[in-house]
């Protein structure tokens, strides 16, 4: 398992990654680290479900029919920034996809706490180690990400980035239609590995497609 030290010094995720079809950056997001780091200490996780939004024929998406508004602005922005915005209150997160003025985005579900566990809990409260981080507005509030990350850079590796995690290698990812997007029930566009416990709990008898595995 990589350490909470070998983290601090390893890449972010180079631009290029986050500048192609966002299905694709979607699956491939999964088993990557989201990593954190504050004056409080560093905390990561392996990511283990996401969401892709489109661009295109997607009334889920944010950004439908090319509507920019103060909220969606950073979608259309450079890939590779952070695209944080509220919901019920909550912080949630999305890596910006495509290029500039596409407004594609890859919602980050749910990660595995890997390292900074206890401080990850501090913000949390007395909850389940198990529920630290499943669900998009849980894991913002364990790592402390907020509306100030908005527009984020995180391919610099400077306080919020994505970075690989080498022991995700052969696992078995599986996808189905998003979570509470009664707009467009048809599409599959949330991918997860397949029996972790911390993916998102869904509601409704969702249907899941094994889809391969991380390469």
């Amino acid at each position: 398992m990589t350490t909470g030290t070998d983290l601090e010094f390893t890449d972010p995720l180079p631009l290029e990654f986050y500048n192609r079809d966002p299905v694709v950056v979607a699956r491939e997001l999964l088993g990557k680290m989201l990593v954190r780091r504050t004056r409080q200490g560093l905390c990561a996780g392996r990511i283990v479900e996401s969401e892709a939004y489109l661009a295109q024929n997607d009334p889920g998406c944010h950004a439908y029919g090319g509507r920019r508004t103060n909220r969606n602005a950073t979608m259309f922005g450079q890939p590779g920034r952070a695209y944080v915005y509220l919901c019920h209150g909550k912080a949630l997160i999305c890596a910006v996809i495509e290029p500039e003025d596409t407004a594609s985005v890859v919602l980050i579900r749910a990660i595995e706490p890997i390292t900074g566990i206890e401080l990850m809990a501090e913000r949390r409260g007395n909850v389940p180690t198990c529920d630290l981080t499943r669900g998009p507005g849980k894991l913002c509030q364990a790592l402390a990400i907020g509306l100030q990350h908005d527009g984020h850079d995180i391919t610099k590796g400077t306080g919020l980035w994505i970075a690989d995690h080498p022991d995700s290698k052969g696992v078995a990812i599986s996808k189905s239609p998003r979570i509470n997007v009664w707009a467009t029930p048809d599409l599959e566009l949330r991918f997860f590995i397949t029996g972790n416990p911390y993916v998102s709990k869904s509601r409704g008898p969702f249907q899941t497609t094994f889809t391969g595995v991380i390469a």
